[in-house]
């Protein structure tokens, strides 16, 4: 009886496992609610905005969504030479593209050098062309500035993080201007909102948002949860 159980324990862990790999970004199919349509920037674009790379864009836009002062979020594509690349070209890691958050920010609420704070800490900047097993040149680290102003605002704040020893190896993160910027497809907008219990959302994206609450808890929108 004892070795029962213990043969019915090794076959559970092998099948969450299983479901890891299995659930993962590429192959996870998106639980799309009907009410779901393309995010529309333009009431916002009287705010600033700044676009960041960060691995894969789902775990970018689920952080952000939950911290104070960001009123529009979109996801998207930028830095490559297509014109309105599909995700699937994307995912080839031919095309120069890179998975990117667009972030529109009240700055009487959170400024950019803030924003970055958040970005330092819920992804690693310290890997080339990855971030964990997402690997590829649209995983890259990166901040598309829009401007001279923003330009140097994310150049100290990145000496100045680091420096600080938040981790132990040295940054990576691109610093280049916006050149272009493609919305995604519709299923990819809040996705982590409507896929919680996806391999994916479990393993990858909530310990980033566990990272956000242990971090930024006073930086947090009231009643955000993960």
């Amino acid at each position: 009886m004892k070795s029962f159980f213990i043969f019915a324990g090794i076959a559970l862990l092998l099948l969450v496992v299983l479901s890891f790999f299995t659930t993962n970004k590429t192959t996870s199919k998106p639980i799309m609610s009907e009410n779901t349509i393309q995010p529309d920037s333009s009431t916002y674009n009287h705010l600033p905005s700044i676009v960041l790379g960060a691995g894969c864009f789902w775990c970018i836009e689920a952080v952000f969504n939950r911290v104070q002062g960001i009123e529009h979020l979109e996801v998207g594509y930028s830095g490559g030479e297509i014109e309105n690349p599909t995700y699937r070209q994307i995912t080839s890691g031919t095309t120069g593209h890179v998975e990117v958050a667009k972030i529109f920010f009240d700055p009487e609420v959170i400024n950019l050098e803030e924003v970055l704070d958040i970005f330092w800490h819920t992804h690693d900047p310290t890997t080339p062309n990855r971030q964990g097993a997402d690997v590829g040149t649209q995983y890259r680290s990166v901040i598309f500035y829009a401007d001279d102003e923003q330009k140097t605002i994310a150049e100290a704040a990145f000496t100045k993080t680091d420096k600080s020893g938040l981790w132990s190896d040295p940054f990576v993160t691109g610093i280049e201007p916006l050149t272009n910027y493609y919305l995604a497809e519709d299923y990819h907008q809040d996705y982590y909102e409507y896929n919680k219990t996806a391999g994916y959302c479990n393993y990858v994206i909530r310990p980033k948002l566990q990272k956000l609450f242990k971090n930024f808890a006073d930086r947090l929108k009231d009643g955000a949860d993960y």
